[in-house]
C-alpha cells in the first residue's frame, strides 16, 4: 500500500516545498556520470525530482512509482516530457534496457515485505543489461535514526506559494523488530484541513541486504557512505552478473 502522503492530491503538490534540499541526490547524478551510463531506471521515483536532473544532463531516463498524484507532479514540472513515467513498482515492469537502475532515499527500505523486496531486486536485475548496476541507499540500523523523529525536533511551519502556511511534525507510533511505523501530520491553515500520512520502513543490516542481492544475481560491487548523512546509510553499488 502506498502512503497517503505520495497517493493524496494535497499532499503530493506540497511535497518538494516541505523538503527542497535534495542535495542527497548529487551523489547519485556524480555515480551516473561515474559510470558513463545512457539510461536509468528510477524505482520509485516520486515527484521526479532526481529523474529530471538526469534528463537535464541527457540520460534517457524511465520514472516508476505507484503513486498516481506523486506522478501528476512529475509530469507538469518543466521537462516532464522528456522522462517516461509509468505507474507501477519494480515486480511490474514493462520489457525495459538500462544501464542503471536507483532508488534513492527511503525507497528500499518503504518496501517491508520481504518477497516483494526479492521481487523488486528480481525485477530491476530483468532489466539491467550484462554488467550494469543497481543503486540505492538504506539506513544503518545500528544508528537507531527513528529515536530522533519525533515532533520537538520536526515540526516546522512552511510557507507555500499558492497554498499558505503548512504546519508539519512527525512522530513515530510503533516500532517491531526491523520495521519502524511513523505519522506526518499537515495542517494546512488556509482552511484548517488536517492530513496524515502513516509510513513504515524496513531497517536492514549490511550484511542481510548482501545476502539478498547475491541470491538475485548480483554482485556487490561497492558499499559507499551517503555523503549527505556521513556514517549512518550503507549505499550499495551492485552490479548484474553478465
Amino acid at each position: 500500500m502506498t502512503d497517503e502522503g505520495y497517493r493524496h492530491p494535497r499532499l503530493a503538490a506540497i511535497y518538494d516545498p516541505l523538503d527542497p534540499d535534495r542535495g542527497d541526490l548529487e551523489a547519485y547524478v556524480r555515480m551516473a556520470e561515474e559510470f558513463g551510463v545512457r539510461r536509468v531506471l528510477d524505482i520509485g521515483c516520486g515527484t521526479g525530482v532526481f529523474a529530471l536532473l538526469l534528463a537535464d544532463r541527457g540520460i534517457e531516463v524511465v520514472g516508476i512509482d505507484p503513486a498516481p498524484a506523486s506522478l501528476d507532479v512529475a509530469r507538469a514540472k518543466p521537462g516532464g516530457g522528456r522522462v517516461r513515467w509509468i505507474c507501477g513498482d519494480a515486480t511490474t515492469l514493462p520489457p525495459l534496457r538500462v544501464d542503471l537502475a536507483t532508488m534513492t532515499a527511503n525507497v528500499a527500505q518503504h518496501i517491508t515485505d520481504p518477497q516483494a523486496w526479492r521481487q523488486s531486486l528480481r525485477g530491476a536485475h530483468a532489466v539491467l543489461r550484462p554488467g550494469g548496476r543497481l543503486v540505492f541507499e538504506t539506513r544503518d540500523p545500528a544508528r537507531r535514526a527513528w529515536e530522533e523523529w519525533n515532533r520537538e525536533a520536526s515540526y516546522a511551519v512552511t510557507e507555500i506559494a499558492g497554498v499558505g502556511a503548512v504546519e508539519s511534525w512527525v512522530e513515530v507510533t510503533e516500532v517491531s523488530g526491523p520495521l519502524v511505523t511513523f505519522r506526518w501530520t499537515h495542517v494546512f491553515a488556509a482552511d484548517g484541513q488536517v492530513l496524515t500520512s502513516d509510513s513504515t520502513l524496513r531497517f536492514r543490516e549490511r550484511e542481510e541486504v548482501e545476502a539478498d542481492l547475491a541470491a538475485q544475481g548480483y554482485v556487490v560491487e561497492d558499499v559507499r557512505d551517503a555523503p549527505d548523512r556521513p556514517g549512518r546509510e550503507f549505499v550499495f553499488v551492485a552490479r548484474r552478473r553478465p
